[in-house]
């Protein structure tokens, strides 16, 4: 554990961090038949993060979505979402995301190119995002590092064509991850995705 006496912010070399699933949200939108644009909600599973604040180029995460948790704010509707001709969470709970390279756009913010896999299908995907703040917490405990991120996806490239007269096919996707930094003692191989239940 991190001493109070550790200033604010951290140091600028490569750190390996494990996503935090409570706050770690992802929120997407979707139309429903020209009527309004109802919001879900997803959590993270597990995943890591590296990144070093001074060279963009060597970040890189990886992170495991689950499907199954997926909540609509109705319990009949998470139901329906979660069915083979939606999500189809009990066939593959997680869709599961790897970067491939990252844009530094400016101080604070860039575009992260990496791979989805949802249902089975894999597709390239780009998310812009802000990095808002990197440092310690208040009281020392932790190293925690946070983002912003948008995407858009067309559905129907992940094989989720049903009702198409109703749902539309992209989907707004808003999310807000923390991540906090490993602790070499208890994991050996910082930086490598976890198998362990969250």
């Amino acid at each position: 554990m991190a001493g109070l006496a550790l200033p604010a912010m951290v140091d600028a070399a490569t750190s390996d961090y494990r996503y935090d699933s409570v706050h770690s949200q992802i929120l997407f939108s979707i139309d429903h038949n020209g009527y309004s644009r109802p919001f879900g909600r997803l959590h993270i599973a597990r995943g890591w993060l590296r990144f070093d604040p001074d060279d963009w180029s060597t970040a890189a995460t990886e992170l495991d979505i689950d499907l199954a948790g997926v909540d609509m704010g109705d319990a009949e509707w998470n139901a329906a979402v979660r069915k083979p001709t939606l999500l189809d969470a009990d066939k593959e709970r997680y869709a599961h995301f790897v970067s491939r390279s990252v844009e530094r756009r400016d101080d604070s913010h860039g575009v992260l190119h990496g791979d989805l896999t949802l249902r089975g299908i894999t597709r390239p995907v780009e998310l812009s995002f802000t990095l808002n703040r990197h440092a310690t917490t208040i009281y020392g405990l932790h190293e925690v590092i946070g983002f912003s991120a948008t995407t858009t996806l067309d559905r129907t490239a992940f094989g989720i064509t049903a009702f198409s007269n109703s749902i539309g096919h992209n989907a707004s996707l808003w999310l807000e991850l923390e991540a906090i930094r490993a602790d070499p003692a208890h994991d050996p191989q910082p930086g490598k995705p976890t198998k362990e239940q969250p």
